[in-house]
């Protein structure tokens, strides 16, 4: 995925896709899971960056497939400590739609959202484990180092649901905390993630 950044002056010159310029994002770690219960990305361990480097912070999920059948996938963030329980505020939406062309909808659900919570935050629906099924998506995290701000989220994920239903989840909140975010765990709501793969890139010049 490129990040393209232009203004009015330099879209006279532009030709050709290849022509526009692109801003920086760099891929900092890759993880494919092999039955892990969580998967964790630190700031200085195993080459993992989220600091100041950056100031926006993107995790990609590419087919993410559950050992336990209709699970969710949770992620929680790390203040500085060595638990994974910070203090979260979100707003969680699905839209869904069946193969059979049925159960169409688009719903707030206050099931999965968080006030003022440590517990993890859910951001897809729940996952089917047949072969066929999984999870994809992606995840931002904005200014994680600020000790100034609270640290802002959103993920948009799509499930292959075990009732063969296509759901799109969009999930946004914020770590309400001044601390620094330094870690960052995913795992599923039961059992562990049995494949697919979690890529984090940083992205410059936002």
């Amino acid at each position: 995925m490129a990040l393209v950044k232009y203004n009015n002056n330099s879209l006279s010159a532009i030709t050709a896709a290849s022509s526009l310029p692109t801003g920086a994002m760099t891929l900092i770690k890759e993880i494919t899971a092999s039955s892990d219960d969580t998967i964790d990305f630190v700031d200085g361990t195993d080459d993992v960056v989220l600091d100041n480097t950056y100031p926006i912070y993107l995790f990609k999920f590419i087919n993410i497939h559950p050992e336990t059948d209709g699970e969710l996938l949770q992620v929680n963030f790390r203040d500085g400590g060595s638990s994974y329980d910070a203090t979260k505020t979100s707003t969680y939406f699905y839209a869904q739609h069946g193969e059979d062309g049925n159960n169409g909808e688009i719903t707030y659900s206050g099931t999965y959202d968080l006030a003022q919570s440590t517990a993890a935050q859910s951001f897809s629906e729940i996952a089917g484990n047949a072969n066929d099924e999984s999870i994809s998506g992606y995840l931002y995290l904005f200014n994680p180092s600020s000790t100034t701000y609270v640290k802002h989220f959103m993920s948009e994920t799509n499930t292959y649901i075990p009732s063969n239903r296509s759901t799109r989840v969009n999930v946004a909140g914020y770590c309400n905390v001044t601390a620094a975010i330094d870690g960052v765990q995913f795992a599923m709501s039961s059992g562990d993630i049995d494949a697919g793969t979690i890529k984090l890139y940083g992205i410059k010049d936002s």
